[in-house]
Parts: C-alpha cells; structure tokens; sequence
C-alpha cells in the first residue's frame, strides 16, 4: 500500500508532492477516513435494507454494525498508514487498541445520540442523518487519535 501511495505521489508535480508530504498523516487520514468512511455508510445502509418493517431499534443496529466494521478498519489502517505507530510489545499493542477503541466509543454514543434524536425522535431522514454525522464523527475521531491514542512520546520526537 505504501508504495501505491509513494507512486501515485511520485506523478504528481513537484510542488503538489512537497505539499502532500509536509501535511501527509492529515492526507492519509483524509484517504483511509475515506475509506472508513465507505465501509461505515455501505454497511449502515446494508442493515437499513436487511432490517425490513422500520422497527425503532433498526438506527441503533445500522449504527452498531457499521460502527464494527468501520472501527476494525481504521485501527488497522490508522495504526500503519497514517499515524505510523509501532508497537514493540503486546502490552503496547493492546494498550493502544483499547485507547483506539474507547476513543471510537465515544464518537459511536455521539452518532447514536445524533441518531435518536434526528431520526427516532424528529423523523428526518436516515440516509441524509448517515452523511451528516459522518462529517461531525470524521472530524472527531481525527482529534480524539491524534490527542490521545497515537500521540508520540518525547522519546519519539
């Protein structure tokens, strides 16, 4: 992946890959929040679709499963790509895949309280609530793993 990433770059004039690389964790954020950002919204429209009759609990399972499968992606993909954080040992490893993961939880109780009052509670519509809450979540997550889950050490700078 990271070579795609260095070719794709590499064909870029020179003054648009000094940009890429003086901003490039926040550009590989921006590529596999994308990314993650897919898998949650395909996910959570797969559920809407699976789940047939409307019931009340079908925003909180649309955002339950994609929350899954989104957060599974980005911690792996954050971890190696854009934050470049190695863990030497397995406590290190699993020290930082509880932070990613509780740090994930609080924007998936944001997307659920956007949720149950937006759509649940106000009727508006599910599909428009998916895309403007991830802009909200996008912008969270980004924050909460820069400020506490993969922040460097002083022994890293």
């Amino acid at each position: 992946m990271e070579k795609l990433i260095k070719a794709c770059v590499g064909i870029l004039p020179q003054k648009l890959q000094d940009i890429y690389y003086k901003y490039e964790e926040k550009w590989l954020y921006v590529l596999f929040g994308g990314l993650t950002t897919i898998v949650s919204i395909v996910t959570k429209l797969l559920t809407f679709a699976l789940i047939k009759g409307e019931p009340k609990w079908e925003s909180t399972a649309g955002v339950i499963v994609s929350w899954i499968c989104a957060v599974t992606f980005a911690f792996f993909t954050n971890k190696k790509y854009v934050f470049k954080n190695e863990t030497k040992t397995a406590g290190e490893f699993w020290k930082v895949f509880v932070s990613f993961y509780g740090a994930r939880l609080a924007t998936l109780a944001m997307e659920e309280l956007i949720f149950v009052v937006c759509c649940d509670l106000l009727g508006w519509n599910k599909t428009i609530i998916t895309f403007a809450s991830q802009v909200i979540i996008f912008v969270a997550n980004y924050v909460l793993s820069k400020v506490f889950v993969f922040r460097k050490s002083k022994s890293d700078d």
